[in-house]
C-alpha cells in the first residue's frame, strides 16, 4: 500500500502542474504570419485567435481572395506554433513521458 500512496501523491502533483500549465497557456501569445509578414495572426496557447493584423497594402477590393488566403495561412502558422509549444510544455509536465497518439491531456 505504500507504493499506492506514493502514486497518489505523484498524480496530485501532476494534476497541480497541469492546472498551472493551463493557466500559463491561456496567457501565452504566439504569432504566425504569411505573405512575408503582411498578415499576422496571434493566438493564445488554447488556440483562440487574439488579434489579426493586415498590412494596408492588401486592402484592395480586387484582391480579396489573396487576403483571405493569407489570413488562413497566418492563422494556420500560428496554430502549428501553438501546438508545438503545448507539446513541449506537456513533455515538461509529464516528465518526458511519451503519450500514445491521440491521447490528450487534460482529459
Amino acid at each position: 500500500m505504500k507504493n499506492l500512496g506514493q502514486m497518489m501523491k505523484q498524480a496530485q502533483a501532476m494534476q497541480a502542474k497541469m492546472a498551472e500549465m493551463q493557466e500559463k497557456l491561456g496567457q501565452l501569445e504566439i504569432t504566425g504570419q504569411s505573405g512575408a509578414g503582411m498578415v499576422k495572426a496571434t493566438l493564445n496557447g488554447k488556440s483562440e485567435l487574439r488579434s489579426l493584423k493586415i498590412d494596408p497594402v492588401l486592402v484592395d477590393p480586387d484582391e480579396v481572395e489573396v487576403m483571405e488566403d493569407l489570413i488562413v495561412a497566418a492563422v494556420n502558422d500560428a496554430k502549428a506554433k501553438v501546438e508545438a509549444t503545448v507539446a513541449e510544455e506537456m513533455k515538461q509536465v509529464t516528465g518526458g513521458l511519451d503519450l500514445p497518439p491521440g491521447f490528450k491531456l487534460p482529459f
